[in-house]
């Protein structure tokens, strides 16, 4: 299915017909990628008395609970109710889907500076020198795949890795341009121990000054070796959880 958007910085084709997920695939596999010192997804079928959750085990459907955590188990969108003491939720906040994306390819820097509660020697930084004018006009929504980018970041267990992130002047600049829609394929744009300051976050929804209500964070993507950087369409679908986030499968379309 060929589609022409029209949008505002011109017109584009695309094929329905050739989606890149970017999301991680996840299941109750224990190697699946994790954070944040979550257990790994639980699967599995209702058992009751009256009730048998399981083909193999004698039922006549599969009828499995899921239990998960958004935030560490899996690909996930989050909104500004990630941290205010106000209850904001994802659905209330995304009302639309389809965005003009640039994907970027950085390659986060090792900190020799300063140090502080939320900064150390030997971090590894995604600065504003490697975002600055390099991202296109009217694009609504950035990619962020970081390097070293292997297949095992689709079975990482980030928890006490000390992962790369985001120096809050990036954040900060992807607001100021009018980027609403960050995506990167870290758990987190801030440090995985910051003191609780979350600048990032706060940086990129102007929190609390400025709320940008309508802005998204999607972290925990995995962008394959062979997609080149470069401008695409984001179809970007969070399950409807009513919660600050919820798991996505963010999808690109590639203009033709």
């Amino acid at each position: 299915m060929i589609a022409t958007i029209h949008h505002s910085s011109g017109d584009f084709k695309i094929d329905f017909s050739q989606p890149i997920d970017i999301s991680i695939h996840t299941s109750d596999d224990k190697t699946c990628s994790k954070a944040w010192y979550v257990d790994a997804i639980d699967i599995s079928p209702v058992m009751t008395d009256q009730f048998t959750g399981s083909v193999a085990k004698g039922g006549t459907v599969n009828f499995r609970n899921i239990f998960f955590n958004p935030h560490g188990n899996t690909t996930h969108t989050e909104c500004v109710g990630h941290i205010a003491e106000e209850v904001y939720n994802l659905q209330e906040t995304l009302k639309s889907y389809f965005f003009k994306s640039q994907l970027i390819t950085v390659t986060p820097e090792k900190h020799s500076g300063m140090e502080s509660e939320w900064r150390k020697i030997g971090d590894e930084i995604i600065t504003l020198d490697q975002i600055e004018g390099k991202i296109e006009n009217n694009v609504d929504a950035l990619i962020i795949r970081t390097l070293p980018n292997t297949i095992e970041k689709t079975k990482m267990q980030w928890s006490s890795t000390n992962w790369p992130y985001m120096d809050a002047s990036v954040a900060r600049y992807l607001a100021k341009i009018g980027i609403k829609h960050l995506l990167i394929d870290l758990p987190s744009v801030d440090r995985e121990f910051d003191g609780g300051k979350m600048l990032s976050h706060k940086a990129f929804w102007q929190f609390p000054e400025a709320t940008r209500f309508d802005a998204t964070i999607s972290e925990m993507i995995f962008v394959d070796n062979d997609i080149e950087d470069g401008i695409y369409f984001l179809s970007l679908q969070p399950s409807s959880f009513v919660n600050d986030a919820s798991p996505c499968k963010p999808v690109l379309y590639q203009p033709i």
